[in-house]
């Protein structure tokens, strides 16, 4: 499953980040996201794009491309 796949509220945890390009990649793990993270999809905007996420007691938008990428797992 995916992170861009989710609907608000669903608490999942990040099994991979092997489709995201290495820079991108790094950035993500130093914000916090690495892999076996529990993370929760708090919303979408409007159009969609950006999602809002919360790990670890911060809170990121990725765009909805990059949540794509990103490989979950269900708690």
């Amino acid at each position: 499953m995916l992170l861009s796949e989710l609907e608000p509220g669903c608490a999942v945890r990040i099994g991979s980040l092997a489709g995201v390009e290495p820079a991108v990649r790094r950035k993500l793990m130093v914000m916090g996201l690495l892999p076996h993270t529990e993370v929760r999809l708090l919303r979408t905007a409007p159009f969609g794009d950006p999602l809002q996420v919360a790990a670890d007691g911060i809170t990121l938008s990725l765009q909805r491309a990059l949540a794509g990428q990103i490989e979950v797992e269900l708690v």
